[in-house]
């Protein structure tokens, strides 16, 4: 079935307008946008009926998870445990693969997912717990998997560096994925934690058209920002990379190698890329928003993400899942190979060390006080 273009008007400050029903939801009820009289509906009870503002206020829920360390046997990822304080993204990137996991929450992958963010206050007290068990074995970290880590709200909460405090007691490595250059503020801990060979950063860029990421990812910093974070880290010591992701066919493919030099420039040492997918609903709300800001080439666009994933939207099959199949993946492979060959930039982050990891107690190591 052929995604269904968004009809709202776009909301200053938010990827979508659009807050469609979970795919898990058996009722639905649709409004018929003529129809202005649903003012009596109780907000959430059809989030078809709800009523668009110039802005929206981001609303944040207690998670009360009792677990946080979360694994993975996926051979597409590089890493096979991962943390996230967060479920839900300020950032409101209209094309965010994960998305669709606020509707096991039985909230929608639109609207909801950007503007009401789940905590998990307890996270640093959790992650302690978990590396202090007997049943840990020392292995990498990812921060985070899924929704970043450095979202707006981490600058007042600070669960992300309390988690990194935790992780530095017990140099446990960790590799942070963010767009945010709100990670700068860590640089302490990081690098700290990068003298024991235990962590390492990746700052994500997807464009450096100021005009595009504005409705593209409207609450992330800009590209200047990012790359004056990479610029910051590498002074510090910490190693530090660049994820040009997702790559847009037809969009922001073009994009590629300046970005992968201007990161380099930064002192950026590795690189990295994953072809744009649309899981589940992030395709209608996707294709919603190209026909709001780029109508002229809104058909281009999801034909070449098609073609980049075997005909859909989203190939789930291994070992092609994140860098796509086909003429358009192919194309995109050999510009990144090239590009980074030019930028001298690695393929790949630096394999990090369990060398130094500890397990601290209350009164400290005999050998060890440090």
């Amino acid at each position: 079935m052929r995604p269904r273009p968004a009809t709202r008007p776009p909301i200053k400050g938010r990827g979508t307008a659009e807050n469609p029903a979970s795919r898990f939801d058996r009722l639905v009820i649709a409004v018929d946008p003529d129809d202005h009289h649903d003012a009596d509906v109780p907000r959430g009870a059809c989030p078809e009926s709800e009523t668009v503002h110039s802005t929206v206020p981001t609303e944040y829920y207690r998670d009360a998870t009792r677990t946080l360390i979360t694994r993975n046997d996926s051979p597409d990822i590089p890493f096979a445990a991962s943390i996230n304080p967060y479920r839900g993204c300020e950032h409101g990137c209209i094309y965010c693969y994960a998305r669709p996991y606020h509707e096991y929450l039985g909230l929608s992958a639109g609207l909801d997912f950007e503007t009401r963010i789940f905590v998990k206050e307890d996270a640093p007290e959790i992650l302690r717990r978990e590396l202090a068990s007997p049943g840990w074995t020392p292995t990498l970290l990812a921060l985070s998997g899924v929704t970043d880590p450095y979202q707006p709200v981490e600058r007042q909460l600070g669960l992300t560096r309390r988690c990194l405090e935790a992780l530095a007691e017990f140099r446990n490595p960790v590799s942070v994925i963010t767009k945010n250059a709100l990670v700068t503020r860590d640089i302490d801990l990081l690098a700290d934690m990068a003298g024991h060979g235990a962590a390492s950063v990746a700052i994500s860029i997807t464009t450096l058209d100021e005009t595009l990421r504005l409705t593209l990812e409207p609450r992330a910093p800009t590209a200047d920002a990012r790359l004056e974070a990479i610029a910051r880290l590498r002074a510090a010591g910490v190693p530090v990379g660049v994820m040009v992701a997702p790559v847009i066919a037809a969009l922001t493919d073009h994009e590629v190698p300046a970005i992968l030099a201007r990161a380099a420039e930064a002192g950026a040492a590795f690189a990295g890329y994953t072809l744009l997918r649309l899981p589940h609903g992030v395709a209608a709300l996707f294709e919603g928003w190209l026909a709001e800001y780029y109508p002229d080439r809104s058909r281009r666009v999801l034909n070449r993400v098609r073609e980049g994933q075997g005909g859909r939207f989203v190939n789930r099959a291994f070992h092609s899942r994140m860098t796509g199949e086909g003429v358009t993946a192919g194309l995109v492979a050999e510009v990144f190979r090239v590009a980074c060959r030019k930028a001298g930039l690695l393929s790949h982050g630096p394999a990090l060390s369990t060398a130094a990891f500890r397990r601290p107690s209350r009164q400290g190591s005999l050998f060890d006080p440090s």
